[in-house]
């Protein structure tokens, strides 16, 4: 691994602050929280920037809310995946959000690795990412200059390390919606590096014993995380049970497109999805129904 090339840290207390040097230096800048990912990769020479705008010092930024009008929890992006996990709030309000920032990689990047660079990077193995792609009402908060703007996560992910966010623009929160009565949401994920091979986010809705929403995320076997949308189709005014699971599972795996590489070939990874498809709609539907 090549050594670091010489770089500046800016440090802003505020947005504004903020504002300015990423106006001022544009590309030649990058946006620094944790650095898990960056560091690693500006010292394997596939990134140079000669300033590090770090941004951990900004009011508020690792703030984590709840609005209970709202029914919603607001995660600062610039929290940490250990501390999303500990959160008493999240553990109350949202516990899968806090079981899935525990499976982050290991508990040192988790300690000082960001929800919010973790997303911007981008990464196709990210384990947030998948989840947030399935659930229902996730918007990302993005600010600049110019204002904020919302965006689900599905316009957010364009493709390999590749968001929609704009160079003037930092992303500030995750505002997600908690899961109302008769709703339960589960996730799998295949590991055999610190990376998912592949992994699935499942929600599901009941009423009258039937399913009645449903939404489905595959990540890790192509640039993005994706919808199953023909799968959740599958599941829609059906019952919870085994053979239904399996059809939704065989259709969400027919429909990825899973590249080769060192994590497996294409058929083991559609395999994979699979049976994390079937295990994650099977316990996001015993949740549902424990959930009065």
């Amino acid at each position: 691994m090549r050594t670091l090339t010489p770089f500046s840290i800016l440090a802003p207390t505020t947005l504004q602050d903020s504002f300015q040097h990423i106006e001022e230096h544009g590309w030649n800048a990058a946006l620094y929280a944790g650095g898990t990912e960056l560091l690693l990769t500006m010292r394997s020479g596939l990134a140079s920037f000669p300033y590090l705008i770090d941004i951990k010092k900004i009011p508020q930024f690792d703030e984590i809310s709840f609005n209970k009008d709202e029914g919603m929890l607001t995660i600062g992006a610039g929290a940490t995946h250990r501390s999303i996990e500990t959160s008493p709030l999240v553990l109350e309000q949202l516990p899968l959000l806090a079981e899935v920032e525990s499976m982050v990689a290991n508990i040192r990047v988790r300690t000082v690795g960001t929800i919010g660079g973790n997303l911007c990077f981008a990464d196709p193995h990210s384990d947030p990412a998948t989840l947030f792609m399935a659930w229902a009402g996730t918007t990302f908060e993005l600010v600049s200059s110019a204002g904020v703007r919302q965006i689900a996560p599905d316009e957010f992910f364009v493709d390999l390390f590749t968001t929609a966010r704009a160079e003037n623009e930092l992303m500030s929160k995750i505002h997600l919606p908690i899961l109302g009565k008769r709703m339960g949401g589960a996730y799998k994920k295949f590991v055999t590096l610190e990376r998912p091979t592949a992994n699935v986010a499942a929600f599901l809705g009941l009423a009258n014993g039937k399913i009645d929403s449903a939404r489905i995320a595959v990540g890790s076997v192509g640039p993005i995380p994706v919808r199953a949308i023909d799968a959740e189709g599958t599941l829609l005014g059906g019952f919870p049970d085994e053979k239904l699971f399996e059809r939704a599972a065989e259709t969400a795996a027919e429909a990825t497109d899973p590249v080769d590489d060192v994590y497996g070939s294409k058929e083991y990874k559609k395999q994979i999805v699979r049976v994390l498809t079937r295990r994650a709609l099977k316990q996001a539907a015993t949740r549902a129904d424990r959930s009065q």
